[in-house]
């Protein structure tokens, strides 16, 4: 059936993270096309280079670098060689400097000692860049949590920047890393050896967004599908990225995460909910999906609380509101009786049952000590803090079936003046 081709395909091309970044390709102003020209002047120039790709995490600084290295490796065949590293496994430069020999000596089809030393390894490296630059050929490092190669004293990248010092060398330092204060890390004299070329890869705009929407959701205009699907397929999505509601989606999805690979993660649960009858993408499975992306643990863990605990949660905010910073268990008891007062309710329980409430509470993590000093105290006088934040609450009481509508009520702010 056309609809579990059109499923296959949308799921296959969220999962190829050089598809979902060749929507950018064709802007001049693009990190990929910047990195690109960037490495191919190394290339063609056969001169040195060295820049850092820095972001939050899930932007797609990495996908980037993969991409534009394919698509050289395309176009220069066996003019490039790269060797990866990651500040998680090679941080240390006896084991980085290995790994650099390692890789050299795979690509290079020589052969790897495993007994030589720091400074055979060192030296064999820089002795490859001499060869390689002589060969015209480009040996570019990638270095994943650049910021953990900066711990220590730094000889790697040292040894690394001040090989390229040399005219015969031909080689690309890219340093990849979530801290924008990276290059600030590095040490004097290897500060003074990098080119201070940095990239910025920032979460993608509205505009940027909606193209990638359009690049990963419309259909391909070929053979594989029936034309007629294809236009109502694609008119549909069209409609889709238009509505208003549509952007409000969008900007509710921004507003936790605004990076791509968030984005990637939403696409593929409203993918998942297509319908297989009419093949075609709706709103409603945007909606459907917006929720499982935006799931708190503090909100899953109210869903099942008993009322008692509900009253208890709604005292201890409504003490917070009268601004009584400190409060305790039989602070907490107090409120409950004066709602009780007020608003004549059926809700009686006995201490011992209202005990056991506030130590449940207390074992979900709802609520907590608020003073460490006061560990000596019995568990009824300790001074506690409510961990939910109002409106966490009161999406915790919508969204938990058994919630007495007083309480939805004591929420009110007409309730407090």
């Amino acid at each position: 059936m056309a609809s579990e081709k059109t499923l296959a395909l949308l799921r296959s091309r969220l999962c190829n993270r050089n598809f979902v970044h060749s929507a950018f390709k064709s802007s001049p102003d693009s990190n990929y096309s910047k990195l690109k020209f960037l490495i191919a002047n190394s290339i063609s120039e056969a001169c040195n280079n060295s820049v850092l790709l820095l972001g939050p995490r899930g932007c797609g600084k990495s996908a980037v670098v993969d991409l534009v290295l394919e698509d050289l490796k395309a176009e220069h065949p066996d003019m490039i060689t790269v060797v990866r590293l990651n500040g998680l496994l090679h941080s240390d430069d006896n084991c980085a400097l290995k790994e650099i020999a390692r890789q050299l000596c795979s690509e290079l089809q020589l052969l790897f000692s495993k007994a030589a030393s720091s400074d055979d390894n060192s030296q064999f490296m820089i002795d490859m860049l001499r060869e390689c630059g002589l060969a015209h050929k480009t040996v570019i490092f990638v270095l994943d949590e650049f910021d953990l190669f900066t711990q220590g004293k730094q000889r790697l990248l040292y040894s690394l920047l001040d090989a390229m010092q040399t005219l015969t060398s031909q080689s690309v330092v890219i340093g990849v890393s979530c801290r924008l204060d990276a290059d600030q890390l590095l040490e004097k004299r290897v500060r003074s050896r990098f080119s201070h070329r940095k990239l910025l890869c920032a979460p993608p705009t509205s505009e940027d967004t909606v193209r990638l929407l359009e690049h990963l959701l419309y259909l391909p205009k070929d053979e594989s599908f029936p034309s007629s699907y294809i236009r109502d397929f694609n008119s549909a999505v069209q409609k889709i990225l238009g509505d208003k509601r549509f952007k409000e989606i969008l900007n509710s999805l921004s507003n936790v995460e605004g990076t791509i690979s968030n984005l990637l993660r939403f696409l593929f649960r409203v993918v998942s909910y297509l319908d297989l009858e009419s093949g075609l993408l709706s709103l409603e499975n945007f909606k459907t999906a917006l929720p499982c992306t935006q799931r708190q643990p503090k909100l899953d863990a109210l869903l099942d609380v008993s009322i008692l605990e509900l009253y208890m949660l709604v005292c201890m905010n409504r003490l917070e509101i009268k601004e009584q910073n400190s409060y305790n268990f039989s602070s907490i008891m107090k409120e409950y009786k004066s709602i009780q007062d007020a608003y004549k309710t059926s809700d009686n329980y006995a201490h011992n049952v209202c005990l056991r409430a506030f130590e449940h509470l207390l074992e979900r993590e709802l609520i907590g000590f608020s003073d460490p000093r006061s560990r000596s105290l019995s568990i009824e006088f300790r001074p506690v803090k409510l961990l939910l934040s109002p409106r966490e609450l009161h999406q915790g009481l919508k969204s938990n079936s058994s919630c007495p509508a007083i309480l939805q009520k004591l929420l009110d702010h007409e309730s407090y003046k």
